[in-house]
């Protein structure tokens, strides 16, 4: 039997000859299509600014930047997520911290973080950024975490790099509540550029700071210009920025997958919710579903309930490799991670996060995914699970 991967990218005809079209074109970098699909996708997530770069690691650390992180400022985030939702934070030469998570969501908790916060205010060490992790595509507690940012005064950085397409209180994920919000279009993301991210942001002013980022911090522009040029030759750097760019080739297809996004998060919603059925009676805890709010559906993790089976999550993980069938893991607790332990962090300090890291799996989840694969992993957990 054909190898079910965890997920896949779902790249069609038309993506294909979008990219091609630019490839015969004059541009293949910094030409018509990067900003054409900035614009589609701020108008998909009714906000104001999105400035593609890269890959969502040069997002979030950009954005960082342009939030004002730097030495002598501090980052909280969740443990349950990438590297990079941390890492960042340590490119700017800022302090990184956690906040645990909320079993149910997955994502950062919210009593945690004022906790935390009240804690950091007696001490003067609030943070100047936090930035929650929209887990799975589930988005997070938003509204009450842009409260506590208004209460104590720091900056929201949105993690959506799972949510393309997810919605809360209605409204699409990356407009409202955080100062911006980073996006992901890696190969087995819900759009794909193959690499690539996207900061969403209402604020003009930080909208411009992350475009100079991307760019070595350099302006062509005659009115940008502090001294009168002498030509139209002349650009000037105004601060010290990167090369980030994103290429025509990746706009393009990035554009092109954007006119199937609905149908894309259709599928996803629709092969998660026939799992929920199936997985009902077995010893695992599903996703969370929450009535204000719409999951991307990006994964599908389980945990392996050890109230209701002795099989370990080990266990399940190998039959399931053994089957052909590639399960994942998503996430190893940042915290837990050698170069973190070596800055202080130590297993204990998060343990919603690891006892939840410790029992999940993520299956088999994306548009081109058939039911009879479907049906196949369930088989399989139900032959190990029983």
């Amino acid at each position: 039997m054909a190898f079910i991967p965890y997920s896949r990218q779902q790249v069609s005809e038309e993506d294909i000859a979008a990219v091609v079209a630019v490839l015969r074109s004059d541009f293949l970098t910094q030409g018509p299509e990067l900003p054409r699909f900035e614009a589609a996708f701020a108008q998909r997530h009714q906000v104001a600014h999105a400035v593609a770069v890269t890959n969502a690691t040069a997002a979030l650390h950009l954005a960082c930047l342009a939030l004002g992180v730097g030495p002598g400022t501090r980052v909280w985030t969740s443990p349950n997520s990438f590297l990079a939702s941390a890492n960042c934070a340590l490119y700017c030469g800022a302090q990184v911290d956690f906040v645990d998570i909320d079993p149910r969501t997955r994502n950062l908790s919210v009593p945690a973080l004022r906790a935390r916060l009240e804690a950091a205010a007696t001490l003067g060490a609030l943070p100047r950024v936090v930035i929650p992790v929209d887990f799975g595509g589930l988005p997070c507690d938003l509204p009450e975490i842009r409260a506590l940012a208004d209460e104590f005064g720091f900056a929201v950085l949105e993690d959506a790099s799972h949510a393309t397409g997810a919605r809360l209180h209605g409204r699409p994920v990356g407009s409202a509540w955080a100062d911006a919000s980073v996006f992901s279009f890696h190969a087995v993301k819900i759009v794909t550029t193959g690499e690539g991210g996207m900061v969403t942001t209402p604020d003009a002013a930080l909208a411009e700071r992350l475009r100079l980022l991307r760019s070595h911090g350099m302006v062509r522009d005659a009115a940008q210009l502090r001294s009168p040029p002498e030509g139209p030759w002349v650009y000037e750097q105004h601060l010290l920025g990167w090369n980030c760019r994103m290429t025509e080739l990746q706009a393009a297809l990035g554009l092109s997958q954007m006119q199937h996004l609905d149908t894309a998060h259709a599928r996803r919603a629709a092969l998660a919710e026939r799992y929920d059925g199936l997985l009902a009676a077995l010893p695992l805890i599903r996703p969370a579903r929450l009535a204000d709010r719409v999951s991307a559906w990006h994964l599908y993790p389980v945990e392996v309930d050890g109230a209701r089976t002795d099989r370990t999550r080990a266990e399940v993980f190998a039959a399931l490799r053994a089957a052909d069938i590639g399960v994942n893991v998503h996430y190893i607790p940042i915290h837990t991670q050698p170069y973190y332990r070596e800055l202080g962090f130590r297993p204990g300090d998060f343990p919603a996060a690891e006892a939840y890291a410790a029992r999940t799996l993520s299956l088999p989840l994306f548009p081109q995914m058939t039911h009879d694969e479907q049906d196949r992993v369930v088989e399989v957990l139900q032959q190990v699970l029983r």
